[in-house]
């Protein structure tokens, strides 16, 4: 066998072909047909080598199947403590406990179950100077184990719930914190720069690399493998950033309507092959992620669609909730 493969490094390929050669150009095929199916979302992903593979229109959500037409929902609890408005609030990854922030004031983490408060964190209590500035903004890490903090444009910090500040990052006056991402291993931490850029610091390492745009940022979404931001501009467009090294813009998706509201858009699918996003116009939007083709703009709201979710464990899921008082779950067509 090593006789064999001593060969094959010195006689040209026409001679002695390289094995399992059939085996590697037809899966380069398959992937080929893939990449160029625009609506590639099934939830069986083998392929067939019987016949040219492509996808129908209906492998993407495209059809109502549920909808809370009364805009009621169940009290579970009300969560009394914060004596201001509430600006943000983010489950933890097994929805067990619930962490909220009051603006300018302290942090509260309550357990779900009892709508009890479980913990309270105070700026000084977790490492932060007293600047004039409370919180503005927090989130848990992805283990569930610790949380992220951030003041007024001044400070952003990683901390665990046992008062241990683990990383700290410390804004200028002029930083402005109004969306935030970190990744899974705690280690790129992504946030509003300024109205039009992005900041991408690698807090190890204290590198920093910059996605800057043309027009103010809205909000963004990092992909599930964390190469890749969505970013919701002014301008009524989405951009594709690759950040797995320098930072490139890859795609841009447009055909939604933005003048005033927030819209949020997402990745969803198969692999992540979609791109989602609500509309001022009361539409649902969907992309091909790989080519910006608009695939669907979907009806049924009457109202705008302010922020839409796709299933990460469901392909054929996708959520949209609308100023029409109603969330509605779309899912493929049956017919």
């Amino acid at each position: 066998m090593k006789v064999l493969e001593e060969l094959q490094k010195l006689l040209p390929p026409y001679l002695m072909v390289a094995e399992k050669r059939l085996e590697h150009l037809i899966e380069a095929a398959l992937t080929m047909q893939k990449n160029a199916c625009p609506f590639h979302n099934p939830l069986d992903s083998s392929l067939s080598l019987y016949a040219d593979h492509r996808c129908r229109k209906d492998q993407i959500p495209s059809q109502t199947t549920q909808v809370n037409e009364d805009g009621k929902l169940w009290l579970k609890h009300t969560l009394c403590g914060h004596l201001k408005p509430v600006v943000t609030a983010s489950w933890n990854p097994d929805d067990t406990q619930l962490l909220t922030c009051g603006w300018e004031e302290d942090i509260r983490r309550w357990d779900v179950q009892s709508g009890e408060c479980i913990g309270s964190y105070q700026r000084e209590t977790i490492g932060f100077i007293s600047y004039g500035f409370g919180f503005i903004s927090c989130g848990f890490i992805s283990d569930g184990k610790m949380f992220f903090s951030c003041l007024n444009g001044m400070d952003f910090c990683i901390s665990g719930f046992n008062w241990e500040r683990l990383k700290r990052l410390k804004g200028q006056r002029n930083t402005n914190f109004s969306d935030m991402a970190v990744t899974k291993d705690n280690n790129i931490i992504i946030f509003t720069d300024k109205n039009s850029a992005l900041q991408l610091l690698d807090v190890a390492l204290q590198k920093k690399r910059f996605v800057e745009e043309e027009h103010t940022i809205t909000s963004f979404s990092l992909s599930k493998d964390e190469d890749f931001l969505l970013v919701d501009l002014v301008n009524q467009e989405i951009h594709l950033w690759s950040i797995k090294d320098e930072p490139k813009l890859v795609m841009r998706f447009n055909g939604h309507k933005r003048t005033q509201l927030l819209i949020r858009s997402c990745f969803g699918g198969l692999e992540q092959g979609f791109v989602a996003s609500g509309s001022e116009d009361s539409r649902v939007y969907i992309w091909h992620r790989g080519t910006g083709t608009l695939l669907e703009a979907l009806d049924g709201h009457s109202g705008a669609v302010n922020c839409v979710s796709w299933n990460p464990t469901n392909p054929h899921m996708l959520a949209s909730a609308s100023d029409d008082w109603t969330i509605r779950v779309w899912g493929t067509k049956t017919c």
